[in-house]
Parts: structure tokens; C-alpha cells; sequence
């Protein structure tokens, strides 16, 4: 029955994530926003609300490890597994902004999102409004950019959404966020249930099993599109995920109810695999070939995450990473 939840929660997920979406867009070509803003802020939102409703839905039940590890895993996932398998299937060509403003700016929120944790062992509320408001000016600042830069890359918008009816973006948005809370509820009851079952920590199922989960999306429409040789997404797509990860859904999480680490092994190991994948991006950008993701980088990518998956496993337990 756990597994049964596990299974239904993500497809409640990916449905409500998919028609939040298409409801939030639909809503803000109402508003007559611009496809520039739509695409850095309402679609960057709602593609995040999945990660959001199970780390609310984990912090609330008590699951703060559980809330915190979502995160953390999910933004391994992003750029070890999607990536990386992405790339394998075909390779990406990486933007030079990225190691001018993307890169420095995931490194930093990841940075003070350990400070956080390691000073007191919880996300506070007044933690949690300085994530989200460093995420509000980091929007600001790369909207002010992508304006002065023509040739800047943004979150496609479906342009077929401008002729919605209100009547179908309120269905839109009930089905989205029926199945985001209903979705959220059976994954963090199952995974709790598999966790108990199985005897490994709600840290381990948060990390792995939760992560891939709220990742889904992402790992499906970037290997459909290599897949159909169209483009998939975007390394800066990637990162500005795992920005939004811990700026939004752990700084809003945080806002509504503060996150207490209760298994150290978050802040001992865990935190320093979602440091280290993030850090090995550098040199994976820069060495020949410059600026591509090769083949051969995805496959390294997707080794480091099944070495992760497996010493997360491995007695219920991740051990430190000091010689990753």
C-alpha cells in the first residue's frame, strides 16, 4: 500500500504541477504581463509548487528532515541525474552567463542555506524571509539583464495560452491544486510508511526516493526532447531550479512553519553532495571540450549519482564525501 501511495502521489504531482502551470500562465496573459516576465517568474513558481506542497506537507506533519532533504536531493538530482542523463542522449551547449551570475548565485544560496542549518540546527522563520527575498532580487536582477540582452534565453511560454477562457483557468487551477495537496499528502504518507517498513531514515527517502519524484518532470521533458533531437533543457534552467529550490520552496516552507534538523547526517553529509555536484560543474564546464556538457561528462554525472543513491541506501545511511 506505501509503494501504491508513493506512485499515486507522483502522478498527482506531475498532473497538478502541469495544470498549475498552464493555469498561472493563462492567468498572467490576462493580466497582459510579457512573455519576459511570465517566463522568469510565473512559470519558474509553479514549476517549483511540487517541491513546495511536499516539503510544506513534510515540515507540517513533522517530517522536517524529511522537508529539508527534498530539497537537497532534488537539487542533486537536477544536475547529476537530469543532467547528466540528458546530456549522455545528447550533448548541451552551456551559455557563458553561466559562470558569471547562474553558477555563483547557486553556490551562494547553498552556501548561506548551510550556515542557516549549521548555526542552530533550524530554518527560522526570519532565515526563511532573508532566502526568499535574496530570491525576489535575483528575479529582479536577471529580468533587468534579460531586457538589456536580446539574445537572452527565457522559460518557453505556450503561446496558445493567450486565447484561454477565465472559465478554463479556474478549472485549471482546482484540478492543479487539488492534485498538488492530495499528491503531496500520499507521496510524504507513503514515503513515511516505506521509511518505517523499511527501517531507513525519513532524511534517505527525502533525498532519494521524494527528490526523483519532485524531479520528474524536469528528467522526462529534457530526455523526450534530446530524445526528438529538439532542445532540452537549458543548464541554466537546471540551476535556476535548484535556486528556486532553496529560496522558494525551503524560504516559504520555512515562513509558514521553521525547519528543524533532527538528523545531523543532513548537515554532515548530505549537504556536502549537494555542494560537491554543484562545485564539479566548473570544471566540467571548463575543460575541453570548453562550454559542453559531452557525452562523457553526462555519463560521469549520472556515476556520481548512482554512487550517491547507493551509500544513501547502504545502511540507511550517507556517509561523508571528502574524497568525492
Amino acid at each position: 500500500m506505501s509503494i501504491f501511495y508513493i506512485v499515486i502521489g507522483f502522478i498527482l504531482l506531475v498532473v497538478g504541477g502541469e495544470f498549475l502551470v498552464r493555469s498561472s500562465v493563462g492567468l498572467s496573459f490576462k493580466l497582459n504581463l510579457s512573455k519576459l516576465i511570465i517566463g522568469m517568474t510565473v512559470v519558474s513558481f509553479a514549476t517549483s509548487a511540487p517541491e513546495l506542497l511536499v516539503s510544506l506537507q513534510a515540515a507540517l506533519n513533522g517530517k522536517t528532515d524529511m522537508a529539508i532533504a527534498n530539497v537537497v536531493g532534488s537539487n542533486i538530482a537536477n544536475i547529476a541525474l537530469v543532467l547528466g542523463l540528458t546530456a549522455i542522449i545528447s550533448p548541451l551547449i552551456v551559455d557563458k552567463n553561466f559562470y558569471k551570475m547562474n553558477w555563483p548565485v547557486m553556490m551562494f544560496f547553498s552556501a548561506i542555506l548551510y550556515f542557516f542549518l549549521q548555526n542552530d540546527l533550524i530554518l527560522t522563520r526570519v532565515e526563511g524571509i532573508i532566502l526568499f527575498v535574496l530570491l525576489i532580487a535575483f528575479i529582479y536582477v536577471m529580468i533587468a539583464q534579460a531586457k538589456k540582452n536580446k539574445d537572452a534565453v527565457i522559460e518557453d511560454v505556450d503561446d496558445d495560452l493567450m486565447e484561454t477562457s477565465y472559465a478554463k483557468i479556474f478549472i485549471w487551477l482546482v484540478i492543479g491544486g487539488a492534485a498538488l495537496y492530495y499528491g503531496s499528502y500520499f507521496l510524504v504518507r507513503g514515503a513515511t510508511d516505506v521509511a518505517i517498513q523499511f527501517g531507513i531514515s525519513e532524511r534517505v527517502i527525502g533525498a532519494t526516493v521524494i527528490a526523483i519524484g519532485t524531479s520528474v518532470p524536469e528528467l522526462a521533458a529534457s530526455i523526450i526532447a534530446a530524445l526528438k533531437g529538439e532542445k532540452a533543457i537549458s543548464l541554466g534552467n537546471l540551476i535556476g531550479s535548484n535556486i528556486f529550490n532553496i529560496g522558494s520552496v525551503l524560504g516559504l516552507t520555512a515562513i509558514i512553519t521553521p525547519i528543524k534538523v533532527t538528523d545531523k547526517a543532513l548537515l554532515s553529509n548530505d549537504i556536502f553532495w549537494m555542494l560537491g555536484v554543484a562545485a564539479i560543474l566548473i570544471p566540467l564546464v571548463l575543460i575541453p571540450k570548453r562550454f559542453e556538457i559531452s557525452r562523457l561528462k553526462g555519463l560521469l554525472l549520472f556515476a556520481i549519482y548512482v554512487a550517491f543513491l547507493y551509500l544513501a541506501f547502504k545502511n540507511g545511511s550517507i556517509p561523508p564525501v571528502s574524497g568525492l
